[in-house]
C-alpha cells in the first residue's frame, strides 16, 4: 500500500471561484477536470497543466460527466441531462432531459457518480438537511430512475472498490460512511453496513474517492481536511486543507496522481472568507497513491 504525504501543498489550479464547488471528475482523453458550482447553475471544464477554465451556464446542475457517444451528462434539480456540443462554430449547445423524477418542494439531486461499468447512480437530498426525504437512485433501461434507497438525508460520496465488489456511500448528517456489496454485472447493491464511523471527528462527510489500493478518501465538510480510511475501515491519513469546507475530492492527471478538491465559501463571514482565500477554489495536491481509471468511467447511457 502506498505510503501517504501528509503535509502538502493544495495549490489552485483555476482562477474560477465557487460559491459550492462539487463533482469534481476526470475525463483522462481531454486531460480536464469536470466540476459545477451548484447555486449558480454553473459547469466549469478546467484544462491542464495550463489551468484555463471554461464555464457553462445550465440553471441546475449539482454533478457532471462525460457522456458514450458524446456530450456531458449532467444531474441537476430533478433531472439527468445530456448537453451536446455545437456541430459548427455560433451554433449553441443542445439539450435533451434523459430521465427524471417527480419534482418535490424542498428536494434536489446532489451527488452522482458512474460505476466501473458505466451505469449512472445520482442521489437527492431534503435541501433544509433536516429530514430523511431524498432517494439514491439507479438509472436503468428503459431510462428509468429506480429508487434503491430511500430514506436519505443528503445523499453524497458514491464510489467503488478496484474489484467492483463494493460500493461506498455517505447520507452526510448520519456522520459516517457506509458500504454495500455491490454485483457490477447488475448493479445491485445490498447489505448496506457502517464501513467509518465518522461521529467523533471535526466535520461531516461529503464527496468522496477511491484510490488504486481500495483507500477511501473523503472530504470532511466544516472539517478543514480529507481523510483516508483502509479497506478494512481504518483511518490511516488525515490530509489538513487551507479551507474549512472541502465538499469532494477526485484523483487525475495524466498518471492519476493529482488529488483534485472542490471548495465552498458559502455562508462563511467577511472574517472567515478573509482567513481563507482559497475558500470556493479548485485545489490540486500530490499526496501519493494513484487513483483508479474507473472513477472517471464514461457514463452508458441505456436505451
Amino acid at each position: 500500500m502506498m505510503e501517504v504525504r501528509t503535509s502538502v501543498e493544495a495549490e489552485p489550479v483555476s482562477k474560477a471561484t465557487a460559491v459550492l464547488g462539487e463533482g469534481p471528475y476526470w475525463v483522462p482523453e481531454d486531460s480536464a477536470l469536470l466540476w459545477v458550482d451548484i447555486p449558480n447553475g454553473q459547469l466549469f471544464r478546467t484544462e491542464f497543466p495550463s489551468g484555463a477554465t471554461q464555464s457553462m451556464s445550465l440553471g441546475a446542475v449539482s454533478a457532471a460527466f462525460p457522456a458514450l457517444g458524446g456530450g456531458i451528462l449532467t444531474a441537476g434539480d430533478n433531472r439527468l441531462m445530456l448537453h451536446t456540443p455545437p456541430a459548427a462554430a455560433g451554433d449553441t449547445w443542445v439539450s435533451l432531459t434523459i430521465a427524471e423524477v417527480p419534482a418535490r418542494e424542498g428536494i434536489r439531486f446532489n451527488d452522482a457518480s458512474v460505476d466501473p461499468a458505466g451505469r449512472i447512480w445520482v442521489g437527492s437530498m431534503h435541501i433544509a438537511e433536516s429530514e430523511p426525504l431524498g432517494t439514491l437512485y439507479r438509472l436503468d433501461p428503459g431510462r428509468v430512475l429506480t429508487p434503491v434507497l430511500k430514506g436519505v438525508t443528503v445523499s453524497n460520496g458514491i464510489g467503488w472498490s478496484p474489484d467492483g465488489s463494493r460500493m461506498y456511500y455517505a447520507d452526510s448528517p448520519l456522520r459516517q460512511i457506509d458500504v454495500f456489496d455491490y454485483d457490477p454485472a447488475t448493479g445491485e447493491a445490498f447489505q448496506r453496513r457502517t464501513f467509518a464511523d465518522l461521529s467523533r471527528v471535526e466535520g461531516i462527510p461529503d464527496g468522496l474517492t477511491v484510490d488504486l489500493d481500495g483507500c477511501i478518501w473523503v472530504a470532511l465538510w466544516g472539517g478543514g481536511a480529507l481523510r483516508r480510511f483502509t479497506p478494512d475501515g481504518e483511518q490511516d491519513a488525515v490530509i489538513p486543507l487551507p479551507v474549512s469546507r472541502p465538499t469532494s475530492c477526485a484523483f487525475g492527471g495524466p498518471d492519476l496522481t493529482d488529488l483534485f478538491v472542490t471548495t465552498a465559501s458559502i455562508d462563511l463571514t467577511d472574517d472567515q472568507l478573509a482567513a481563507e482565500p482559497l475558500a470556493g477554489r479548485l485545489l490540486r495536491l500530490h499526496p501519493g497513491p494513484s487513483g483508479l481509471p474507473s472513477t472517471s468511467a464514461w457514463a452508458s447511457i441505456p436505451s
